[in-house]
């Protein structure tokens, strides 16, 4: 390491169970690049001005996690068209003294479905994806990219109603009563919601509505195999897991950081499911 490496973080409020460091410290060990990517806790209260002081400091950029990344999409000087969609930036570097910020969740979630579920797009019609956040913002606007239209089903009716406003286009908002009466044109149903996700209560929709060619993609990564999508493939429909959008979305942050535009791999995805203690 020399004092001329380029120094990256993951910033958020708790960070410890970040995998993020695991990721690009592959990435660099893969590439032979000098380098570090470190995870640094930092409260709300001193978020702002850590992120005004990065133009001009140390650090070459850095990942933001919850709770921080609604604070970066507000003091990044420059945003990317998802972004600006979402209103969230998960990804920011400098650039000519000024400090910008993208949200690679969307790409990082095509990405993934177009790694593990090729031809997934080909005839884009109804997706339906769980929840109203952050996370659904991204996919939102991902699936609307590709040319679907989005129904947003979330538990709190105004949250999915404030997000289908802001997204535009053929983005509509519905109740979670309505689930099963989507699903019958659903090609695509996608959760964002944290049910399924370990320590958290199940996802308990009915699948029998969907038609046998939708596919079934969960974005929550522990487990691997969550209540939803076991549901999907006892049912005999494809199903894709969420760990690769966690990887495909680092890749353009490290790109801007080390130089190097990495590939996700096989044997990435073996070393962070050794970590999370699962197999394939």
């Amino acid at each position: 390491m020399t004092a001329a490496a380029p120094r990256a973080f993951v910033l958020g409020w708790p960070i410890a169970q970040s995998r993020s460091p695991l990721i690009h410290g592959f990435w660099l060990a893969e590439h032979g690049l000098a380098g570090s990517y470190e995870r640094l806790a930092v409260p709300p209260e001193e978020i702002e001005s850590f992120l005004r002081a990065l133009p001009g400091g140390a650090w070459a950029g850095g990942n933001v996690t919850v709770p921080h990344k609604e604070v970066a999409y507000r003091i990044a000087s420059e945003r990317d068209p998802v972004a600006e969609a979402t209103g969230a930036v998960n990804t920011l570097w400098i650039d000519g003294g000024k400090l910008c910020g993208a949200n690679t969740d969307a790409p990082g979630f095509l990405a993934n479905l177009d790694d593990r579920s090729e031809g997934w797009d080909t005839r884009p019609g109804d997706a339906v994806v769980l929840g109203a956040g952050g996370a659904a913002s991204a996919v939102a606007w991902g699936l609307q990219a590709r040319g679907f239209r989005v129904r947003l089903v979330n538990r709190t009716l105004a949250r999915a109603e404030a997000l289908a406003a802001r997204l535009g286009g053929e983005t509509r908002a519905h109740g979670w009563d309505d689930v099963s009466r989507l699903l019958v044109d659903a090609r695509l149903l996608v959760n964002t919601t944290s049910l399924g996700m370990t320590g958290k209560d199940d996802m308990t929709i009915d699948l029998a509505p969907l038609p046998s060619d939708a596919l079934v993609t969960d974005i929550v990564y522990v487990p691997l195999e969550t209540p939803l999508l076991a549901a999907a493939r006892a049912r005999g429909l494809a199903t894709v897991d969420g760990l690769g959008m966690l990887l495909h979305q680092a890749v353009p942050g490290f790109e801007r950081w080390f130089g190097v535009r990495p590939t996700v791999t096989p044997a990435l995805r073996r070393r962070i499911l050794a970590d999370l203690g699962g197999i394939e």
